[in-house]
């Protein structure tokens, strides 16, 4: 079926779109415009538990995180869901989870568990079989619901490109809405993804990763679709903290940093403070002498 996510391919040659970690930082996404977001594992590991992206978060946590965040706006959310947590039986409830709680999307990757971040080194995939084992539970799990599955394989890093082109051919021929073959090291692997993945398919775009960050008009050139900045929001946030924090140490004040802070009036409005104060007023408090209208109608019912 058509889906939220698949309508955008085909009405742009290439969509750019972040990485999200919370409500916060998905409403300020969809608040410049972006027409989808991503909920980064790295991030809502970093940002969720304080840990590194090394397989220490679970199922429970993603899943009730991208519940709080899809609830947060209109726009589409994508899920990593990285390994699905487990074997197919688990890919299962992952999949039916995120639908339910209203994903439009997830990344499932063949990395064995504990998984680490597709830029780290030590990976190592999990076989052909069991890869695709989980492609098609996830394919049985979300049936005809809204939902679009992005295959991907981390297998460059434990197999080399062409098992990498392989197992994402394969993954589409089983169903898999969209490709995704993670951390090509160089121009000219990146170039080859482009060319030879089944489409669509996603570049992964990781400030100071293993994989050449170009830019959009080129990866679409190269004939990626899915154009992904997974941990922008992330570094720029935390870069924007340890400034904020140090000066506020060293100072003992805000009073030189005025200017680079968001102010209380902009964000109360990007919270949505007035859409709040304008649902509260329906809800305001009856005159207690005028009756209301359920209680007029109550007693007339029983004066009959």
């Amino acid at each position: 079926m058509t889906t939220r996510v698949h309508d955008i391919p085909r009405t742009s040659s290439s969509l750019v779109f972040p990485g999200v970690y919370d409500t916060l930082s998905a409403k300020m996404a969809e608040r410049v415009g972006f027409r989808m977001a991503f909920v980064s594992g790295y991030a809502v590991s970093a940002t969720f538990i304080g840990e590194p992206d090394i397989g220490l978060l679970t199922q429970t946590e993603v899943t009730d995180r991208a519940r709080r965040i899809c609830q947060s706006v209109k726009i589409p959310i994508i899920v990593d869901a990285d390994t699905g947590y487990g074997n197919p039986l688990n890919v299962l409830r992952t999949v039916r989870e995120l639908i339910a709680a209203g994903a439009a999307g997830c990344f499932l990757e063949d990395q064995v568990w504990p998984k680490k971040c597709g830029h780290m080194q030590g990976k190592k995939v999990i076989t052909r079989a069991e890869y695709l084992g989980k492609i098609r539970a996830a394919i049985d799990a979300k049936g005809d619901h809204d939902f679009f599955l992005v295959a991907r394989t981390d297998a460059i890093a434990d197999g080399g490109l062409e098992e990498a082109l392989y197992r994402a051919e394969a993954a589409k021929s089983a169903g898999a809405d969209a490709t995704f073959i993670e951390a090509p090291r160089s121009h000219d692997e990146l170039t080859e993804v482009g060319r030879r993945a089944p489409k669509p398919t996603v570049a992964n775009m990781i400030e100071q990763g293993r994989t050449p960050v170009l830019p959009q008009s080129e990866l679409a050139a190269l004939g990626f679709q899915l154009i992904l900045y997974p941990l922008t929001g992330l570094y720029a946030s935390a870069n924007a903290l340890d400034l904020a924090y140090r000066q506020l140490l060293h100072d003992g004040t805000t009073g030189n940093i005025q200017d680079q802070l968001i102010t209380f009036e902009q964000f109360n409005a990007l919270i949505g403070i007035d859409e709040r104060n304008i649902v509260a007023e329906r809800y305001k408090a009856v005159d207690p002498e005028r009756p209301l209208l359920s209680v007029d109608r109550r007693e007339t019912n029983q004066d009959s």
